[in-house]
């Protein structure tokens, strides 16, 4: 996407105050590690001040930069152009809009759920990449200034745009759906992620469900049939919706679920045979709805088989490795809330060892007044599943350790503690899980197994 700063001060209500209103904007960010060169330079207002890196941004090659006011480091460089605004965060969300809003033949996707999203909009991805041109979001950027950059890095060949849409407060996804003006929605399920702030899962469900009141009348809304939450949602939408679902009145059935001792699926959806590409049996759902909107959109099923043969999970996600020493490590450490806690155990127990079966838990944040009773189940899970062994980081993990006193289990404070106690204990044969909120950092665990002796390889080789 290219802008100029005229266009840029004209599409977020702002004006050049210096510099050359031709320049040309060739991509937007808002770090200035992760800028290019011609870039605009988004000066965004936070814990960290924008401001105080524009004069960065310049000399690693920006153009333009759009600011609320003139730096108090300002070089009057004769090659910089500033765009000045009342606000950048919000001015980026309006030009992201205008650029929407411009391609009326562009499908929007936009996804959203309590877990899943990312997986969706990496197997949806890959399921569309057959048929157009398709662009997605990077990373997690699914919040007020990831999903306008998303939509400002697609060009004219672009033909489908998929937007994770994440949401801590009520609103959140009607002003993410403003920016992106989805023409299909997606929520994968409702559950306590984030219900600290959106007052449980009744507000969960509200919360999402923005999304399909956003949807056109010609739109479309796809969803978990198996959800208890689905009919409650379903309702919210004016446009079609498809249920998606081993439930006997989903509209696409999924059946024939198998999970191999790799942690991948196959199963049937709606009579489509598909080899489901991310590990887990919970990434059937996913798979599911990813392959109903694909079809939606007229994607064969040989295209979508293709597709999905090269999708790539994200970083942290169900990876999968055997170590130099022996120990297979699943690696979920990115994120956590009780429904991916429990997916990640369930898989945990699906795997073949001849070794113990430890999993490495801690905290799963902003539960609100259910973390207790949260962190508890996830004890009576560790229990029903006999797992061998609990490292419990934290006090998450020491409450999770509470509520299975049947499961032998050792307490450490933080990540490094529990991958000092892990490179201590883990023998050739066992099978480790990481797996927590993002913040207490886990995914050092798993770097500490790796770390021991040669690279690791794919659990499957």
């Amino acid at each position: 996407m290219q802008l100029t700063a005229h266009e840029i001060a004209a599409h977020s209500g702002g004006e050049v105050v210096h510099g050359d209103g031709n320049a040309v904007a060739t991509s937007f960010a808002f770090d200035t590690r992760a800028l290019e060169a011609g870039a605009c330079f988004v000066a965004l207002l936070g814990h960290r001040d924008g401001h105080d890196f524009v004069e960065d941004a310049f000399a690693r090659g920006a153009s333009v930069a759009l600011v609320a006011r003139t730096p108090a480091n300002w070089r009057d460089r004769s090659e910089a152009t500033l765009v000045r605004v009342d606000d950048p965060l919000a001015a980026l969300g309006r030009i992201a809009q205008v650029v929407r809003s411009e391609r009326a033949d562009l499908e929007v996707i936009g996804v959203t759920g309590s877990s899943g999203k990312t997986s969706t909009k990496d197997m949806l991805r890959a399921a569309l990449a057959t048929t157009g041109a398709v662009h997605a979001n990077r990373d997690s950027f699914n919040n007020e200034f990831g999903l306008p950059l998303t939509l400002l890095e697609i060009d004219e060949t672009t033909r489908y745009v998929i937007t994770e849409m994440g949401a801590r407060f009520a609103g959140n996804i009607r002003e993410l759906c403003a920016v992106a003006q989805p023409t299909i929605g997606v929520i994968t399920n409702i559950g306590l992620a984030h219900a600290e702030h959106l007052g449980g899962p009744a507000g969960v469900a509200r919360v999402k469900a923005e999304l399909f009141e956003a949807l056109p009348v010609d739109g479309l809304a796809v969803l978990n049939a198996d959800d208890p939450w689905a009919e409650q949602v379903a309702a919210r939408a004016n446009c079609e919706v498809r249920t998606v679902g081993t439930t006997i009145d989903a509209d696409v059935r999924i059946t024939d679920i198998v999970l191999r001792d790799d942690l991948r699926a196959t199963c049937m959806v709606g009579g489509v045979e598909i080899q489901v590409p991310l590990r887990g049996e919970h990434q059937v759902h996913n798979a599911a709805l990813a392959v109903t909107v694909a079809r939606h959109l007229g994607v064969q099923p040989d295209d979508i088989a293709t597709g999905l043969a090269a999708a790539q999970g994200s970083r942290w996600r169900m990876e999968l490795e055997r170590t130099a020493t022996d120990v297979v490590v699943l690696n979920d450490a990115y994120n956590a809330n009780p429904a991916s806690m429990e997916a990640a155990l369930r898989a945990l127990a699906h795997l073949p060892t001849e070794g113990r079966r430890i999993a490495v838990l801690g905290e799963m944040l902003e539960l609100g007044d259910h973390a207790a009773a949260a962190h508890a189940a996830v004890g009576k899970l560790l229990a029903d599943l006999r797992i061998d062994l609990l490292v419990g980081v934290g006090e998450g993990g020491a409450a999770i350790a509470d509520a299975a006193p049947s499961v032998t289990s050792v307490i450490v404070a933080d990540a490094a503690g529990a991958r000092s106690e892990l490179e201590g204990c883990a023998q050739p044969g066992d099978a480790v899980l990481v797996k927590a909120s993002r913040a207490v950092g886990l995914e050092a665990v798993a770097e500490g197994l790796r770390a021991v002796g040669p690279q690791a390889r794919s659990a499957n080789q």
